[in-house]
């Protein structure tokens, strides 16, 4: 009977989460899309930026594939996707903090974010995220720790989506954090959900929110402090803002 149960509540869980990843690529590709429909986002972008959007749109992709590879039991398959996922991961690593330094080094970071944060939030936030994902790599044979640390590992890419949504200029000075902290309704739907099929919170949601709330905070107190100041003289020295305020906010697209 134990069994039984306990095989019941895996499928229920396959089932959720691979619906679950489904609505959250979604909502995450709809916030770039309502961006370029609105002519706010441009193929005349820098070539970094178009290789960055490539990489993490291709990432969505391997993720939403490996829930529902794993909810149609071709676990064979789900296992080879997942040692791709595990190499892939060095290109965001990489393309992540490459086009945040670009932004940064050639005023492109949006008016609505200080530079200086900009430039160590963004980093920090994925680094966030793939910790994560490397933890539900170990964990892959605890199925029920692996797909809700993989739902976590997706949370930083959620901040980007939904602040294509959200009315970001109104939440100066905290857009970035508004943007992020925006994440954690995966977490408490994640959370209820639990209660009412488990009778309990699993404490892989802990460390899901957890590391949102942990990068956001670290990375504002770091980003302004003389750390902080450090950083951005260093990243910025022989570039176009050299010698720029870090902590100020670029003007709005409509200001001379």
């Amino acid at each position: 009977m134990t069994e039984a149960v306990s095989t019941a509540a895996h499928g229920s869980d396959v089932r959720f989460f691979r619906t679950f990843m489904t609505v959250m690529a979604a909502v995450l590709v709809s916030g770039f899309v309502v961006q370029l429909a609105l002519g706010r986002s441009s193929f005349q972008a820098p070539l970094v930026v178009h290789f960055h959007g490539v990489a993490f749109m291709g990432w969505v992709a391997i993720v939403l594939t490996q829930f529902w590879l794993a909810g149609s039991g071709a676990i064979a398959r789900h296992r080879q996707l997942g040692r791709v996922a595990v190499v892939y991961s060095f290109a965001l690593l990489v393309l992540g903090p490459l086009v945040t330094l670009a932004a940064v080094q050639n005023g492109r970071v949006p008016f609505f974010f200080q530079p200086q944060h900009f430039l160590i939030a963004n980093p920090l936030t994925l680094l966030g995220g793939l910790g994560l994902f490397a933890a539900a790599i170990v964990l892959r044979k605890r199925t029920d720790w692996h797909a809700r640390l993989q739902i976590g590992a997706f949370l930083p890419l959620m901040g980007p989506g939904l602040g294509r949504l959200l009315p970001l200029p109104f939440l100066t000075p905290y857009a970035f954090e508004s943007a992020g902290l925006a994440a954690l309704v995966v977490g408490v739907i994640g959370i209820a959900r639990d209660v009412k099929v488990r009778g309990r919170v699993h404490p892989a949601w802990w460390w899901n929110i957890g590391m949102l709330i942990a990068t956001l905070v670290i990375a504002r107190g770091l980003a302004f402090s003389p750390v902080g100041d450090g950083l951005y003289a260093f990243a910025t020295e022989h570039t176009p803002m050299a010698g720029t305020d870090g902590r100020a906010f670029p003007p709005p697209p409509s200001a001379p």
